[in-house]
């Protein structure tokens, strides 16, 4: 399978950003996506909302639906799911990709900022996936897909940001788990994850510490996620994919379309050694 036709995605943090980038690489095949996030109206600081997404979908040439959600509230996931698959006529790709950050290590992290982490990131997924999972097995080619980076235990990656590292590692722990509990069911379940930092509107919200001339842009993450999620769900899961790796498995061997500004030295993302 090379194309995403026909095909249901039900995207978590999907008004702006990677969650976008995806979105709108699946519905240039003409795919069907739940936009489901927190931003119905305009944010302060952060470009789009779930209708704006929308419309930038359907101008791409797939259907859209915008359905407002915190990742948080339980029912509110499994309404969300519901109103998707019924709206679609099912939902064969759940994409987790909402996400909270604050890179602070345990001394000046706020509680309030590790329980958002903890329950966007880790419980965010795993509610997701668990709502999703009724109508992911009535799927075609099923595929979960979380942006969680490969579980790397050295103590570097935790010591500056502690609770940050553990909320993240939380949705690639599902990752390991799950994709073994659903396997017999033919759900495929892998992580993504960028070699490099992205330039996303998010990194304008890390003080300083990145500069976007050193990232790629969101299209390498949405292309990639493209190449893993048309494969076959059967023998495609438990996998912790690397963004460049993928495309290169891919064919792709011009990287410099994806740089924000080409030549640039690129900034490697968090977690890889």
């Amino acid at each position: 399978m090379t194309s995403l036709s026909d095909k249901t995605l039900f995207i978590t943090g999907g008004s702006r950003g990677i969650g976008k980038a995806i979105a709108l690489r699946a519905a240039r095949d003409g795919a069907r996506v739940a936009v489901a996030a927190k931003t119905d109206t305009p944010h302060p600081k952060l470009p789009g909302t779930i209708h704006t997404a929308v419309e930038e979908i359907e101008e791409a040439g797939g259907q859209g639906l915008a359905l407002r959600l915190d990742v948080r509230d339980d029912a509110a996931v499994d309404a969300a799911m519901a109103q998707a698959a019924e709206h679609f006529g099912g939902i064969d790709i759940l994409v987790n990709n909402a996400s909270a950050i604050t890179l602070r290590n345990s001394q000046h992290l706020p509680m309030r900022r590790f329980d958002l982490m903890f329950d966007v990131n880790a419980r965010g997924t795993y509610t997701c996936s668990r709502a999703a999972l009724p109508f992911l097995r009535e799927g075609d080619n099923p595929h979960i897909l979380n942006l969680s980076p490969p579980l790397n235990l050295d103590p570097a990656w935790f010591k500056d940001h502690t609770a940050y590292t553990m909320s993240k590692y939380g949705m690639s722990l599902c990752v390991l788990g799950m994709s073994a509990e659903f396997r017999e069911l033919g759900v495929a379940v892998n992580a993504l994850w960028p070699r490099t930092v992205i330039a996303t509107a998010a990194i304008n919200m890390l003080d300083g510490m990145v500069k976007p001339e050193n990232c790629r842009t969101e299209e390498i993450m949405a292309d990639a996620a493209h190449a893993v999620l048309v494969r076959d769900a059967a023998t495609t899961t438990g996998n912790f994919f690397i963004d460049e790796d993928v495309l290169v498995q891919a064919g792709v061997r011009d990287f410099d379309r994806y740089a924000v500004k080409p030549g640039a030295p690129l900034m490697k993302d968090l977690f890889l050694d």
